[in-house]
């Protein structure tokens, strides 16, 4: 054989190597690659965050609670420490011979949603008012900001907020 040829079918033969490694990485690529949340995912998600509000104007902790993983951690506004674990926030949220808060409005608007897996995140916007009564008085605020959730979907196919942000500017006394 000429040394051409021979140069020819080494400059073939190194082509066709570089396609098919370059065919095997997409293809293994495609095996490696994130599995997004499906439709159903999104409105199971969507289903918790509304459970969750609802709950809250319904007065209902338990079932405020169940829209939460029991490790579940909540970063208040303002600098607050974190809230780690389900006992420090029924402490927060619910402590034992407080005075009495009822959410009288609760509106969340979802401004993004995604995910991949078992892992997604809402972010959007609130409102909240609330009346607070004490010693025979009555106090009326409200507030509204930001808002992060990260859900995690659980073994059972349900998903859960596991951590949740919030950020909005000092509480407004309406009376």
């Amino acid at each position: 054989m000429r040394p051409q040829t021979i140069q020819a079918l080494r400059l073939r033969l190194l082509s066709l190597c570089i396609l098919l490694l370059t065919m095997a990485y997409v293809v293994s690529a495609g095996k490696d690659k994130p599995r997004l949340i499906s439709p159903g995912d999104v409105a199971a998600i969507r289903a918790v965050l509304e459970r969750y509000r609802t709950s809250w104007l319904a007065g209902d902790r338990d079932a405020v609670r169940a829209c939460l993983t029991q490790d579940a951690v909540l970063l208040p506004h303002h600098g607050t420490q974190p809230v780690v674990g389900m006992h420090a926030i029924n402490e927060f949220w619910f402590p034992t011979g407080s005075s009495r808060t009822t959410i009288t409005r609760f509106v969340q608007k979802i401004d993004e949603l995604a995910g991949e897996g078992t892992l997604a995140y809402v972010r959007g916007r609130s409102e909240v008012a609330w009346t607070v009564e004490a010693d025979g008085k009555s106090q009326d605020w409200r507030n509204a900001g930001n808002f992060l959730a990260v859900l995690k979907k659980q073994a059972d196919g349900k998903w859960l907020i596991s951590h949740l942000i919030w950020d909005d500017p000092p509480n407004e006394r309406l009376n």
